[in-house]
C-alpha cells in the first residue's frame, strides 16, 4: 500500500484516479492546483505524486521543480498535450513518467505499481557501485559523478543509466529497455526512450560516449569504447 497525492484541477479526474488507486489498496489525497500540492507535500510524505500539467495558480512543471528541491518522490505527469517538447519538459522537470489524456485508469495504475516496485528496494542490501573513466556511480544511493562533479539527473535518467550499466556490453533493444526500465507494456512509439537517451547523454557529458546507438536495434552501454 502506498500514499498517493493526486493533483488535477478537474474534480472528476481526481475522483476517478482515486477510485482506482483505492481499489488497488493505496491511500490517496487530492489537490486542486499546484500550490495546494506543494503545501501538502511539505506537510506529508507521499510515495508517489500524479500531477496534471495545465492548472491555475501554478502549473505542474513548476510544481514538480519546486518539489524536487527537497524530495525525490516519483511523479507521473498527466497532460492533454502529447508533443515531444512537452514530454521533454516533463522529464527535465523531474517526472518519472508522462501520460497523455485521455488515458486508461487501469494502465495508469500499472505504471504506478511499476514505479513503486522499482523504488521499493531491499533493506540492508550490499552497496552497488560502478566506475569507468570519468564516470562514478553509487547505484544504491542513486548518486552519479562525472569528472569528480556530482551530476543532478531526473529519476528516470538514473533508472535508465543504472539498468544499462547492470547490463553493460549487451545489445539492448528498445523494446527490452522500455519493458525493463518503465516496467510495463508500453503502448505507443519508442520516442519516449530516445528522448530519455538524449537527456541522459546530455547529463553525462564526457561519459556519454559509453552509451552507443545500435542502428535498427537499440542501445548498449559499452565499456570497451
Amino acid at each position: 500500500m502506498a500514499r498517493i497525492l493526486i493533483c488535477d484541477d478537474e474534480a472528476l479526474i481526481r475522483s476517478m484516479i482515486a477510485k482506482y488507486a483505492i481499489f488497488e489498496q493505496h491511500e490517496t489525497d487530492e489537490a486542486a492546483n499546484g500550490m495546494e500540492a506543494l503545501e501538502m507535500c511539505a506537510r506529508s510524505g507521499y510515495d508517489l505524486v500524479i500531477m496534471d500539467i495545465m492548472m491555475p495558480e501554478l502549473d505542474g512543471f513548476s510544481t514538480v521543480r519546486e518539489i524536487r528541491k527537497h524530495s525525490d518522490v516519483p511523479v507521473i505527469f498527466l497532460s492533454a498535450r502529447g508533443e515531444e517538447y512537452d514530454k521533454i519538459n516533463g522529464f527535465e522537470s523531474g517526472g518519472d513518467d508522462y501520460v497523455v489524456k485521455p488515458f486508461s485508469p487501469k494502465e495508469l495504475m500499472l505504471r504506478v505499481d511499476a514505479i513503486l516496485r522499482r523504488r521499493g528496494g531491499a533493506d540492508g542490501a550490499a552497496r552497488e557501485e560502478f566506475s569507468i573513466g570519468p564516470l562514478r556511480c553509487d547505484m544504491t544511493g542513486r548518486i552519479v559523478y562525472v569528472n569528480g562533479e556530482r551530476v543532478d539527473m531526473t529519476p528516470k535518467e538514473y533508472d535508465l543509466l543504472f539498468y544499462m550499466i547492470r547490463n553493460k556490453n549487451i545489445a539492448l533493444s528498445r523494446e527490452k529497455l522500455i519493458s525493463e526500465v518503465w516496467g510495463y507494456d508500453y503502448y505507443g512509439d519508442d520516442r519516449t526512450l530516445d528522448t530519455h537517451i538524449k537527456l541522459l547523454r546530455r547529463s553525462l557529458g564526457d561519459a556519454a560516449k559509453y552509451i552507443v546507438t545500435l542502428r535498427g536495434v537499440g542501445y548498449r552501454f559499452d565499456t570497451n569504447e
